[in-house]
């Protein structure tokens, strides 16, 4: 039972079953994957945070084909919230995404999943006016809830994952 590791209940009752549904067959089981066929992370650090701030997350990660990106706010690139309310934000905000995404091998064409937060649900119809906008031929899945308190105290803070292209 070679790629088991000790204490690993799982790999332990996959190999249990693997033995005496398979074995008695003739057939082999499947050795664990090898860490060498296990997709590379790639962590990238945040940009365009706010003065004086060491933010505790990272802009994106790519997991394989995906990229898994960290909420974004509307802050322009001196790090600061744009002034103008909840249409202006939400430009911003996906502005940043895509300039995010961009930066990172995909685009708005890729986006598969976003989780929406916003300070005023109140104000998601006026939001959904200017998202609607960054999507050409789908939408990708979508969450939305009402937060209170995002950081900045902005309006909206959207985060989305997508799909990159395999050789980069």
């Amino acid at each position: 039972m070679t790629g088991l590791r000790s204490g690993s209940g799982v790999h332990i009752a996959v190999a249990a079953f693997c033995v005496q549904a398979l074995a008695g067959a003739g057939m082999a089981c499947a050795a664990e994957p090898s860490v060498a066929t296990k997709p590379p992370l790639e962590f990238h650090a945040k940009r365009n945070a706010p003065p004086g701030m060491s933010l505790p997350f990272s802009e994106a990660v790519r997991a394989g084909d995906m990229l898994y990106l960290s909420g974004e706010i509307g802050t322009d690139a001196s790090g600061k919230l744009v002034a103008g309310g909840i249409k202006a934000e939400a430009k911003q905000v996906m502005d940043n995404i895509g300039a995010s995404l961009a930066r990172h091998g995909s685009s708005f064409d890729r986006v598969v999943q976003c989780t929406v937060a916003l300070a005023d649900m109140a104000e998601w119809p006026a939001f959904n006016e200017v998202y609607r906008g960054y999507f050409k031929d789908h939408f990708p899945a979508r969450m939305a809830f009402g937060a209170n308190g995002l950081a900045l105290g902005a309006r909206v803070e959207v985060q989305c994952n997508a799909l990159v292209s395999a050789a980069r």
